[in-house]
């Protein structure tokens, strides 16, 4: 199982995901503050990291970008800051997910299983010419997309779309993520261009696209794509 590193000053908080997470056998280590959790991060080798952003001695997007640094380790957010300017600032740092506080055990968990997948895939990763989910089938080489074995016909700006989504696949992407990786914009993109393109593309490849399969909202922040 893997080891988790959370780095939170509320020691409810942390007590009560140390006690879960042991139960569902996770080793876990624990810092009350900023540079212990960096300390802990440098010495302890954890898998993934549970962090909190209003920490007494540093802003926990601070922390996010000294990690990022060095190391792509999963970084969850576990903050009581739900606006979207929050999520966003942490995301765009490089954190791979945020969970708002109080949140139920159940969704964290489920939020730690999607890293620890992610680590699978990039411990053995190779390249896929050909991905294939359910009924959605993706050739990268050949450019060409599949549902239940029909071929749809994407734009070249869609087909970008869908390769930066299923190479990130369980990550939060956000609009700037994505204006940056598709368009090449700055920091600010146009995220009304982005959400047409989104839609136009969720029409294609969705049996349903107001109950979507894949490109999942995450509202305010991006974007997620679930093959789960």
């Amino acid at each position: 199982m893997s080891k988790i590193l959370i780095i939170e000053d509320d020691n409810k908080i942390t007590n009560f995901m140390t006690m879960a997470l042991k139960s569902k056998g996770y080793s876990i280590v624990s810092a009350r503050n900023g540079n212990d959790g960096i300390l802990y991060f440098c010495t302890e080798n954890p898998d993934i990291i549970l962090l909190d952003l209003g920490l007494p001695d540093m802003d926990g997007v601070d922390i996010i970008k000294q990690m990022r640094n060095v190391s792509n380790i999963p970084i969850i957010i576990v903050s009581a800051r739900e606006q979207d300017n929050d999520k966003i600032a942490a995301l765009d740092s490089g954190a791979n997910d945020y969970v708002t506080k109080p949140f139920s055990m159940g969704e964290l968990l489920a939020r730690i299983r999607v890293m620890e997948r992610l680590i699978e895939r990039e411990i053995g990763y190779i390249p896929e010419s050909v991905y294939q989910s359910d009924y959605l089938t993706v050739d990268r080489e050949k450019h060409r997309v599949y549902v239940d074995g029909n071929e749809v016909h994407l734009t070249p700006i869609e087909f970008k779309l869908l390769l930066l989504l299923i190479t990130n696949r369980g990550k939060v992407i956000t609009h700037s993520q994505i204006s940056k990786e598709v368009w090449g914009y700055g920091e600010t993109g146009d995220s009304k261009s982005i959400r047409v393109f989104m839609a136009s593309l969720r029409r294609k490849i969705e049996k349903d696209s107001s109950n979507p399969r894949f490109i999942l909202t995450e509202i305010g922040v991006g974007y997620r794509f679930s093959d789960i």
